[in-house]
């Protein structure tokens, strides 16, 4: 929540623009992660790839706890923000061809499959999961704008990586702390600084989901403004010649 409220001052203090749709596209993708990934976490604290320490937690909804149900909107803010702060920075790049698209609709298809794979195995379950879960979504993002996000990696990487490295490491602290077990039987107990690499691809993977989403969010609309301009220059240049050919 400090994170949260230092970030929210500073959009207050730089907004690029006064009808900036960062804000909109945030809380969009944020009631999206809620309604997509409470399913899915359901599942993975019934099938016990985590469970809570003694006294941790103090309410529960179907199988989760409440504390859960903040996290899938409050990282989604926190991305959000620091993204929009990242782009007052860095501008983004009008989209190149469309080759990129294709070759990163077929990599989210191959991340899909594997994941699949990797579910059908034991300590490979807790990682086929999170590919299972995201790899959809990546299909879609890709599919639909892969050619933006890639000439914009720049601003991709910027505002997914330090989102990530610091949510996972409020994990490894929550970890250590026993709020919450990570099972042994359902990870590959492959561990960096004491974090399972697991839970890092999870921070990783879900900081890139909020990242694409806002800015194709921001780009539908860009492109939608440029549409419209031009049809209306169009339109303008249509009437003259009507009225004096």
């Amino acid at each position: 929540m400090p994170v949260l409220a230092v970030l929210g001052a500073a959009y207050l203090s730089k907004r690029l623009y006064v009808d900036d749709p960062s804000p909109l596209g945030t809380a969009i993708i944020g009631v999206i992660a809620l309604l997509y990934t409470t399913p899915w976490d359901g599942y993975m604290i019934r099938n016990g790839v985590w469970r809570y320490g003694e006294g941790t937690v103090s309410v529960f909804f179907w199988d989760i706890p409440l504390g859960e149900y903040l996290f899938f909107v409050i990282q989604p803010l926190i991305v959000g923000l620091w993204l929009y702060l990242v782009l007052t920075r860095l501008e983004t790049r009008r989209s190149g061809g469309w080759t990129p698209r294709y070759l990163l609709t077929l990599a989210g298809l191959g991340v899909t499959v594997a994941g699949l794979w990797w579910a059908q195995g034991t300590e490979t379950f807790y990682i086929g999961m999170i590919l299972v879960w995201a790899g959809p979504v990546f299909v879609l993002q890709w599919a639909y704008g892969g050619h933006y996000l890639v000439r914009n990696f720049r601003v991709v990487a910027a505002g997914v990586v330090p989102p990530a490295v610091y949510l996972a490491s409020a994990d490894r602290f929550a970890i250590e702390d026993g709020i919450w077990i990570i099972s042994d039987e359902l990870t590959t107990g492959v561990t960096v600084l004491g974090l399972p690499v697991e839970e890092g691809a999870f921070f990783f993977v879900t900081s890139l989901l909020v990242v694409q989403g806002v800015m194709l969010f921001r780009w539908t609309l860009d492109e939608w403004r440029v549409w419209v301009e031009e049809y209306e220059t169009l339109r303008c240049i249509t009437r003259l010649a009507g009225l004096d050919p």
